[in-house]
Protein backbone atom coordinates (compact mmCIF):
# COMPACT_ATOMS: atom_id res chain seq x y z
CA UNK A 1 0.00 0.00 0.00
CA UNK A 2 1.29 3.48 -0.91
CA UNK A 3 2.28 5.68 2.04
CA UNK A 4 2.45 9.46 2.06
CA UNK A 5 3.51 12.43 4.18
CA UNK A 6 1.71 15.77 4.23
CA UNK A 7 3.80 18.89 4.78
CA UNK A 8 2.71 21.40 7.41
CA UNK A 9 2.85 25.17 6.99
CA UNK A 10 5.19 27.31 9.08
CA UNK A 11 5.52 31.10 9.07
CA UNK A 12 9.18 32.14 9.29
CA UNK A 13 8.15 35.73 9.90
CA UNK A 14 6.88 38.63 7.78
CA UNK A 15 4.34 36.20 6.26
CA UNK A 16 7.08 34.16 4.56
CA UNK A 17 5.46 30.72 4.48
CA UNK A 18 7.29 27.42 4.16
CA UNK A 19 5.90 23.89 4.01
CA UNK A 20 7.94 21.42 6.11
CA UNK A 21 7.74 17.80 4.99
CA UNK A 22 10.72 16.09 6.66
CA UNK A 23 11.22 15.17 9.40
CA UNK A 24 7.69 13.86 9.99
CA UNK A 25 6.15 11.65 12.64
CA UNK A 26 5.40 9.07 9.96
CA UNK A 27 8.91 9.13 8.50
CA UNK A 28 11.97 10.81 10.00
CA UNK A 29 14.17 10.44 6.92
CA UNK A 30 14.26 9.06 3.38
CA UNK A 31 17.59 7.59 2.33
CA UNK A 32 20.16 10.02 3.79
CA UNK A 33 17.71 12.98 3.51
CA UNK A 34 16.66 14.22 6.95
CA UNK A 35 15.02 17.57 6.17
CA UNK A 36 12.80 18.89 3.37
CA UNK A 37 11.31 22.40 3.13
CA UNK A 38 9.23 23.91 0.33
CA UNK A 39 9.46 27.71 0.67
CA UNK A 40 7.01 30.04 -1.01
CA UNK A 41 5.44 30.83 -3.35
CA UNK A 42 5.56 34.36 -1.96
CA UNK A 43 4.99 37.47 -4.15
CA UNK A 44 8.11 39.58 -4.64
CA UNK A 45 7.43 43.18 -3.66
CA UNK A 46 10.70 44.53 -2.27
CA UNK A 47 13.07 41.66 -3.01
CA UNK A 48 13.70 41.19 0.71
CA UNK A 49 10.98 38.58 1.24
CA UNK A 50 13.51 35.91 2.27
CA UNK A 51 16.03 37.16 4.83
CA UNK A 52 17.74 34.41 6.81
CA UNK A 53 20.46 35.88 9.01
CA UNK A 54 23.76 34.01 9.57
CA UNK A 55 23.29 30.69 11.35
CA UNK A 56 25.48 27.58 11.84
CA UNK A 57 25.33 23.96 10.61
CA UNK A 58 27.25 20.78 11.42
CA UNK A 59 27.13 17.18 10.16
CA UNK A 60 25.09 17.73 7.01
CA UNK A 61 24.94 19.08 3.48
CA UNK A 62 22.25 21.58 2.51
CA UNK A 63 20.88 21.68 -1.05
CA UNK A 64 18.95 24.69 -2.35
CA UNK A 65 16.95 24.60 -5.61
CA UNK A 66 14.84 27.48 -6.95
CA UNK A 67 11.70 27.49 -9.09
CA UNK A 68 11.54 31.30 -9.18
CA UNK A 69 13.43 34.28 -7.80
CA UNK A 70 17.03 34.99 -6.84
CA UNK A 71 18.72 34.21 -3.51
CA UNK A 72 22.18 35.34 -2.44
CA UNK A 73 24.16 32.82 -0.38
CA UNK A 74 27.05 34.01 1.81
CA UNK A 75 29.11 31.77 4.08
CA UNK A 76 32.05 31.62 6.46
CA UNK A 77 34.39 30.01 3.89
CA UNK A 78 34.20 33.25 1.87
CA UNK A 79 31.69 32.13 -0.76
CA UNK A 80 29.14 34.61 -2.07
CA UNK A 81 26.89 33.17 -4.78
CA UNK A 82 23.53 34.06 -6.30
CA UNK A 83 21.29 31.12 -7.09
CA UNK A 84 18.61 31.32 -9.80
CA UNK A 85 15.89 28.96 -11.08
CA UNK A 86 17.01 25.46 -12.11
CA UNK A 87 20.35 25.85 -10.34
CA UNK A 88 21.60 24.24 -7.12
CA UNK A 89 23.77 25.24 -4.17
CA UNK A 90 25.36 22.30 -2.35
CA UNK A 91 26.85 23.39 0.98
CA UNK A 92 28.64 20.74 3.03
CA UNK A 93 28.81 21.81 6.67
CA UNK A 94 30.97 19.01 8.07
CA UNK A 95 32.75 20.27 11.20
CA UNK A 96 30.94 23.59 11.01
CA UNK A 97 29.92 26.40 8.67
CA UNK A 98 27.87 29.58 9.00
CA UNK A 99 25.78 31.05 6.19
CA UNK A 100 23.05 33.54 5.34
CA UNK A 101 20.38 33.44 2.63
CA UNK A 102 18.75 36.60 1.34
CA UNK A 103 16.46 37.09 -1.64
CA UNK A 104 17.15 39.81 -4.21
CA UNK A 105 14.89 41.80 -6.51
CA UNK A 106 14.86 40.82 -10.19
CA UNK A 107 12.13 42.14 -12.48
CA UNK A 108 11.99 38.77 -14.30
CA UNK A 109 10.40 37.08 -11.30
CA UNK A 110 7.04 37.81 -9.64
CA UNK A 111 7.39 35.20 -6.87
CA UNK A 112 10.09 33.50 -4.87
CA UNK A 113 9.76 29.73 -4.49
CA UNK A 114 12.10 26.80 -4.04
CA UNK A 115 13.13 23.70 -2.13
CA UNK A 116 15.79 23.21 0.55
CA UNK A 117 16.84 19.79 1.74
CA UNK A 118 19.42 18.47 4.18
CA UNK A 119 21.45 15.30 3.67
CA UNK A 120 23.03 13.77 6.77
CA UNK A 121 26.70 12.99 6.29
CA UNK A 122 27.98 9.46 6.97
CA UNK A 123 29.29 9.02 10.52
CA UNK A 124 32.92 8.90 9.38
CA UNK A 125 32.48 12.16 7.42
CA UNK A 126 30.51 14.24 9.94
CA UNK A 127 33.54 16.39 10.73
CA UNK A 128 35.06 16.86 7.26
CA UNK A 129 36.13 20.31 6.14
CA UNK A 130 33.20 22.52 5.05
CA UNK A 131 32.81 23.16 1.32
CA UNK A 132 30.47 24.72 -1.22
CA UNK A 133 29.52 23.79 -4.79
CA UNK A 134 27.26 25.69 -7.18
CA UNK A 135 25.83 23.94 -10.24
CA UNK A 136 24.41 26.04 -13.07
CA UNK A 137 21.46 24.84 -15.14
CA UNK A 138 23.86 23.76 -17.91
CA UNK A 139 25.90 21.63 -15.48
CA UNK A 140 22.88 19.65 -14.26
CA UNK A 141 22.30 16.43 -16.28
CA UNK A 142 18.93 16.50 -18.03
CA UNK A 143 16.75 13.86 -19.69
CA UNK A 144 13.65 14.66 -21.77
CA UNK A 145 11.34 11.77 -22.65
CA UNK A 146 7.82 10.34 -22.23
CA UNK A 147 6.28 13.73 -21.48
CA UNK A 148 8.61 14.84 -18.70
CA UNK A 149 11.90 16.68 -18.11
CA UNK A 150 14.18 15.03 -15.54
CA UNK A 151 17.01 17.07 -13.99
CA UNK A 152 19.41 15.09 -11.82
CA UNK A 153 20.54 17.45 -9.06
CA UNK A 154 22.68 14.92 -7.20
CA UNK A 155 23.78 11.29 -7.18
CA UNK A 156 22.89 8.83 -9.93
CA UNK A 157 19.58 7.74 -11.47
CA UNK A 158 18.23 6.68 -14.92
CA UNK A 159 21.81 6.19 -16.18
CA UNK A 160 22.59 9.84 -15.35
CA UNK A 161 25.39 10.88 -13.00
CA UNK A 162 25.42 14.31 -11.35
CA UNK A 163 28.68 16.26 -10.89
CA UNK A 164 27.52 17.23 -7.38
CA UNK A 165 29.95 16.04 -4.72
CA UNK A 166 27.95 13.65 -2.52
CA UNK A 167 29.18 11.50 0.35
CA UNK A 168 26.80 8.52 0.29
CA UNK A 169 24.66 6.67 -2.30
CA UNK A 170 21.69 8.90 -3.14
CA UNK A 171 19.59 10.46 -5.88
CA UNK A 172 17.92 13.85 -5.99
CA UNK A 173 16.01 15.16 -8.98
CA UNK A 174 13.63 17.82 -10.27
CA UNK A 175 10.88 16.47 -12.53
CA UNK A 176 8.99 18.92 -14.73
CA UNK A 177 5.83 17.72 -16.46
CA UNK A 178 4.71 20.32 -19.06
CA UNK A 179 1.14 18.97 -19.54
CA UNK A 180 0.73 15.27 -18.76
CA UNK A 181 2.73 12.07 -18.74
CA UNK A 182 2.00 8.40 -19.22
CA UNK A 183 2.49 5.98 -16.36
CA UNK A 184 6.08 6.02 -15.09
CA UNK A 185 7.66 3.03 -13.35
CA UNK A 186 11.17 3.17 -11.87
CA UNK A 187 12.35 0.11 -9.93
CA UNK A 188 14.30 0.72 -6.73
CA UNK A 189 17.09 -1.61 -5.64
CA UNK A 190 16.72 -3.58 -2.42
CA UNK A 191 18.77 -1.00 -0.49
CA UNK A 192 17.10 2.16 -1.89
CA UNK A 193 14.01 4.01 -0.67
CA UNK A 194 12.46 7.12 -2.21
CA UNK A 195 10.12 10.04 -1.73
CA UNK A 196 8.22 11.84 -4.51
CA UNK A 197 7.13 15.36 -3.52
CA UNK A 198 4.43 17.29 -5.38
CA UNK A 199 5.43 20.97 -5.50
CA UNK A 200 3.00 21.98 -8.25
CA UNK A 201 0.09 20.21 -9.92
CA UNK A 202 -0.82 16.64 -8.94
CA UNK A 203 0.05 13.00 -9.56
CA UNK A 204 -1.77 9.69 -9.31
CA UNK A 205 -0.15 6.62 -7.76
CA UNK A 206 -1.91 3.30 -7.18
CA UNK A 207 -5.27 4.93 -7.83
CA UNK A 208 -4.78 7.75 -5.30
CA UNK A 209 -4.39 11.39 -6.36
CA UNK A 210 -1.85 13.52 -4.48
CA UNK A 211 -1.71 17.31 -4.61
CA UNK A 212 0.71 20.06 -3.62
CA UNK A 213 2.39 19.46 -0.27
CA UNK A 214 2.23 15.66 -0.36
CA UNK A 215 5.22 13.33 -0.50
CA UNK A 216 4.64 9.75 -1.62
CA UNK A 217 6.97 7.29 0.12
CA UNK A 218 8.31 4.21 -1.68
CA UNK A 219 9.91 1.49 0.45
CA UNK A 220 13.20 -0.22 -0.33
CA UNK A 221 13.00 -2.56 -3.30
CA UNK A 222 9.59 -1.31 -4.50
CA UNK A 223 8.74 0.58 -7.71
CA UNK A 224 8.28 4.34 -8.01
CA UNK A 225 5.02 4.38 -9.94
CA UNK A 226 2.93 7.42 -10.91
CA UNK A 227 1.35 9.48 -13.68
CA UNK A 228 0.18 13.07 -14.03
CA UNK A 229 -2.67 14.50 -16.07
CA UNK A 230 -1.69 18.16 -15.69
CA UNK A 231 1.26 20.52 -15.64
CA UNK A 232 3.24 19.52 -12.54
CA UNK A 233 6.57 19.94 -10.77
CA UNK A 234 7.94 17.14 -8.60
CA UNK A 235 11.02 16.44 -6.50
CA UNK A 236 12.41 12.91 -6.26
CA UNK A 237 14.77 12.09 -3.41
CA UNK A 238 16.16 8.98 -1.81
CA UNK A 239 18.93 6.43 -1.74
CA UNK A 240 20.46 4.09 0.79
CA UNK A 241 19.48 4.89 4.40
CA UNK A 242 22.38 5.59 6.75
CA UNK A 243 22.79 2.81 9.35
CA UNK A 244 22.86 5.04 12.44
CA UNK A 245 20.11 7.17 13.95
CA UNK A 246 20.54 10.93 13.48
CA UNK A 247 19.85 13.55 16.14
CA UNK A 248 18.49 16.88 14.88
CA UNK A 249 18.56 20.04 16.95
CA UNK A 250 17.90 23.40 15.27
CA UNK A 251 20.44 23.48 12.39
CA UNK A 252 22.65 20.69 13.73
CA UNK A 253 22.68 17.02 12.68
CA UNK A 254 24.85 14.36 14.35
CA UNK A 255 25.05 10.71 15.33
CA UNK A 256 25.56 11.66 18.97
CA UNK A 257 24.13 14.38 21.19
CA UNK A 258 27.57 15.33 22.52
CA UNK A 259 28.50 16.81 19.13
CA UNK A 260 25.29 18.82 19.13
CA UNK A 261 25.85 20.08 22.68
CA UNK A 262 29.36 21.22 21.73
CA UNK A 263 28.00 23.01 18.64
CA UNK A 264 25.35 24.73 20.75
CA UNK A 265 28.04 25.93 23.15
CA UNK A 266 30.27 27.14 20.31
CA UNK A 267 27.43 29.19 18.79
CA UNK A 268 26.35 30.60 22.16
CA UNK A 269 29.95 31.73 22.78
CA UNK A 270 30.30 33.12 19.22
CA UNK A 271 33.13 30.68 18.44
CA UNK A 272 31.99 29.71 14.93
CA UNK A 273 33.69 31.49 12.00
CA UNK A 274 31.96 34.64 10.78
CA UNK A 275 30.33 35.42 7.45
CA UNK A 276 32.08 38.33 5.68
CA UNK A 277 29.89 41.42 5.14
CA UNK A 278 27.33 40.20 7.70
CA UNK A 279 26.92 41.75 11.14
CA UNK A 280 23.73 39.98 12.30
CA UNK A 281 23.30 36.43 13.57
CA UNK A 282 20.41 34.22 14.64
CA UNK A 283 20.71 33.49 18.39
CA UNK A 284 20.63 29.96 19.75
CA UNK A 285 17.00 28.94 20.47
CA UNK A 286 16.13 29.04 24.17
CA UNK A 287 14.97 25.41 24.35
Amino acid sequence: MTKSISGHAKDLGDNFIIRRVLPALEKRSIGPFVFFDHFGPVPIVTGNELSVRPHPHIGLATITFLYSGVVCHRDSINVEMDIRPNETNWMTAGSGIVHSERSKFDSKYEIIEGIQTWVALPKEKETIEPSFQHLSELEIPKLEQDGYIFRLLGGSFLDLISPAQVHSPLFYADIEIPSHTNHINWKLSDHEEAGLYIARGSVESEGITYGVGSMIVFDQGTTISFKSNEKSRLMLLGGKPLPEKRHLYWNFVATNMDSIEKAKERWAKDEFPRVPNETERIPLPPH
